[in-house]
């Protein structure tokens, strides 16, 4: 997800490069938030989904990238089955073998434990609010 704001456009002619490390700043501190609030939100069993939650800064600081590495984040964050998001799951029961408790477990789905845009909502808030104190 990106963020773009034309305050940007008119702070770097008004100030030239000087206001490019203001700019750094909120962005690495727009993706710590994002990271931080994704893992404090995301459900845990084993961890595996909270650490696989990484931010990597591009080498200028001018853009960050928060993803989630593990396969089946999506599910988490919308749910499965009867109890997916705008009720775009499977309508029918399902069996799989669950290794965690050694059995097959017949099921109808997962309710959505939403963390990720919740995080990115609160990271977007941030970013434009202090992107609007660089315009001004």
């Amino acid at each position: 997800m990106s963020f773009g704001h034309k305050a940007l456009e008119r702070a770097l002619k008004r100030y030239g490069e000087d206001i490019l490390e203001e700019v750094r700043r909120i962005i690495i501190e727009t993706a710590s938030i994002i990271r931080a609030r994704a893992k404090l939100l995301a459900p845990v069993d084993d961890g595996n989904l909270r650490d696989s939650i990484e931010m990597e800064i591009s080498s200028d600081g001018l853009s960050a990238v928060v993803k989630v590495t593990a396969h089946y984040a999506v599910y988490v964050e919308f749910g499965t089955g009867i109890y997916a998001v705008e009720g775009n799951g499977r309508k029918t029961p399902w069996t799989y073998y669950s290794e965690k408790l050694g059995r097959f477990v017949v099921t109808s789905g997962m309710r959505a434990q939403p963390y990720w845009f919740p995080a990115i909502d609160e990271g977007q808030r941030y970013f434009r609010s202090e992107m609007r104190k660089l315009g001004r």
